[in-house]
């Protein structure tokens, strides 16, 4: 199987963070130590067993541009939500949606905390090697920043510019300075300082690996509006 992972260029070696059975790749220009404890806010969970993987149909579900899509997002370390692009990415917000309504992060990891860079989840596998079972292809225009709350998606090194699967990452640091290859999700609207605090946790390997309590999250729900 094919990995895919968003890899530091830094020489903090390369992370899970694939599309359809794969591991996806972003590279870096930033870095930063992980230490310290973990904080006081994220409770210690039994880390669920991996889902296995998924064989699912790629979404057929089109989603109304008139209309507002936020998906919360619930860990042992506290929420945050974020509204789906769904003007510039309709494909890639149908997918997150497709997914969300159908329980599919329900019990799955942020796998990958990268210091000062982002936090990464969604593989029903759990090693960053996992994906639904199909990908969408949507890539972003050129220009595109990757600033402090955007939510993207995860894709392999040699994968086309805006794959993706399942797997998504937080961004956590000011402005991370990646190529304008990662499909654009959405933005954070609440629960900043979650996607921080989860940034901040120690990991395995030290700056960039699984983070130290597990992050879960238990349920990830979307509201219309």
């Amino acid at each position: 199987m094919r990995r895919a992972c968003l890899a530091l260029a830094i020489v903090l070696g390369v992370a899970g963070c694939g599309s359809s059975g794969s591991t996806s790749t972003i590279t870096s220009t930033s870095t930063a130590a992980s230490g310290g404890a973990a904080p006081a806010a994220c409770r210690t969970v039994a880390v669920p067993s991996p889902k296995g993987p998924p064989h699912l149909p790629p979404p057929r579900v089109k989603l109304d541009p008139t209309r507002t899509y936020t998906v919360t997002v619930v860990t042992n370390c506290g929420s945050f939500a974020f509204t789906l692009d769904v003007k510039r990415s309709p494909k890639t917000s149908a997918s997150i949606y497709y997914l969300v309504k159908r329980g599919f992060f329900d019990g799955l990891t942020f796998h990958r905390v990268a210091a000062g860079f982002v936090i990464q989840g969604g593989d029903p596998l759990g090693n960053g090697s996992g994906g639904p079972g199909y990908t969408v292809v949507e890539a972003p225009p050129p220009g595109t920043r990757y600033v402090r709350g955007v939510v993207a998606m995860a894709k392999t090194q040699t994968d086309p510019s805006g794959a993706s699967g399942s797997q998504f990452f937080v961004v956590t640091g000011a402005n991370v300075g990646l190529p304008a290859q990662y499909a654009v999700a959405g933005q954070v609207v609440r629960g900043i300082a979650v996607a921080e605090k989860i940034g901040s946790l120690p990991t395995n390997p030290p700056g960039d690996g699984a983070p130290t309590p597990p992050v879960v999250m238990s349920k990830v729900t979307v509201a219309t509006r």
